[in-house]
């Protein structure tokens, strides 16, 4: 099937399902495409084991000819990142940068560190082989909170705009780094290779500052060609060929495009606001960039749901998805209370903070994308299906439930 096919039946599945959200689950629109996804696709796998084989086969050849990993990393990902990066406020994100860096840096290796060791204890316990190198990556790939699925949630959360910038920066700047700490652990854990501080420093280097630098360029480019031109469409094509050939140059370069991106994304959105487009551009470039955002949030949340007909049919693995999804939560526990106690000694902070964050750290197809990026194998299996039980239990669970707890907190009417 052609790449345009998968995508018409992409698109048009999602359509149908948030029509059918909207008059039924009334959810939230990607939330409610996830649970209908899923559904649809368990329906399918019960239909396939009584014999009803020739539908099931046919969306499961559909599933399995997409590839999630390429079509998130090296496609929807950009676009999602640039779309939610344009909304971020500059002076809002410099007080609070040390919160952000440290959540994004020290917080992820805590999380990492801790799941990885949970992960093996949880794994031997029940008699599932599994290496330790490959429990530490599987913990480097579940830490990232997801950008896309925390800002899809905090739309309707009622969070504090202070708080709200917090966690979205977290979420827009921990990719780098969780993809410069995977890609360490992936050479150990599947190519056998030494562990070394100074390469995983030149990779970080590389990946994460080499890709802040090449957003900054870019987007500066960009900037000063939205000085020179009054013409809105031009504009609004500007900022798609921005997302797009800076994203694929890169990756290309090896360095970071989300955090690329991202930088980009708030250049663009600060600055140029500003200083480089009229009312009537602003106008535009938001509807264009919050319809992007809208179809490709819904498409991807989609994937998530289909992606349950290819997974691992062994119901221990799904147990103890459920089982390491509490172990992950208590690790993000930690790693977000670390950095907040520490920052106390300088700072005020509303006293529920840690608990708003904690479970504002959605999991999501940032994490099922690097997961399908381990070579196919046994090792592959059992972390894609750990992987998947996880993210969607946090979007189910937490997604639905954040509100709630920032209500029963009171945190968007204090300063902190």
């Amino acid at each position: 099937m052609s790449l345009l096919s998968i995508t018409s039946i992409l698109i048009t599945v999602s359509a149908l399902f948030a029509w059918l959200n909207y008059h039924t689950l009334r959810l939230p629109t990607t939330i409610g495409i996830m649970v209908i996804s899923l559904t649809f696709s368990l329906i399918l796998v019960v239909l396939g084991a009584l014999g009803f084989e020739q539908g099931v086969d046919m969306a499961e050849q559909l599933v399995a000819q997409i590839d999630f990993n390429k079509a998130l990393l090296n496609g929807m990902l950009g676009f999602l990142l640039f779309a939610g990066a344009m909304h971020v406020n500059l002076d809002d994100l410099r007080k609070a940068k040390w919160v952000i860096g440290l959540l994004a840096s020290v917080g992820l290796f805590v999380s990492t560190a801790l799941v990885g060791i949970g992960t093996f204890l949880v794994l031997k316990l029940v008699g599932i082989e599994l290496s330790f190198a490959y429990c530490l990556l599987f913990g480097a790939l579940i830490s990232p909170t997801d950008p896309v699925a925390v800002m899809g949630i905090l739309k309707t959360a009622g969070v504090s705009k202070k708080l709200e910038t917090k966690i979205t920066g977290e979420s827009l700047f921990n990719d780098g780094v969780a993809i410069v700490v995977f890609l360490a652990l992936f050479g150990i854990a599947v190519n056998g290779e030494q562990f070394s501080f100074a390469n995983v420093g030149m990779l970080f280097v590389q990946e994460a500052i080499g890709g802040a630098v090449f957003g900054f360029v870019c987007g500066w480019v960009v900037l000063e060609m939205l000085k020179r031109v009054d013409n809105y469409q031009v504009e609004v094509l500007l900022t798609l060929a921005l997302v797009a050939g800076g994203s694929t140059a890169a990756t290309s370069l090896h360095l970071s495009a989300p955090i690329a991106v991202v930088v980009a994304g708030l250049m663009i959105g600060n600055h140029g606001r500003s200083d480089a487009m009229s009312e009537v551009t602003v106008q535009h470039l938001d509807t264009f960039w919050e319809l992007i955002d809208e179809i490709l949030n819904a498409v991807l949340f989609l994937i998530i749901g289909l992606e349950v007909m290819v997974l691992s049919s062994d119901s221990t693995v799904w147990l103890v998805g459920v089982v390491l999804a509490v172990l992950v939560l208590v690790a993000r526990l930690i790693a977000v209370s670390i950095p907040v106690n520490a920052l106390r000694l300088h700072r005020d902070f509303h006293p529920h903070v840690i608990k708003i964050l904690t479970w504002g750290g959605l999991r999501g197809g940032i994490s099922v994308a690097l997961a399908l990026a381990i070579p196919a194998g046994p090792e592959r299996d059992i972390v894609v299906t750990i992987t998947y039980v996880i993210v969607v239990l946090s979007i189910l669970l937490q997604g639905l439930t954040i509100h709630k707890l920032v209500a029963a907190t009171r945190v968007e009417n204090l300063p902190e």
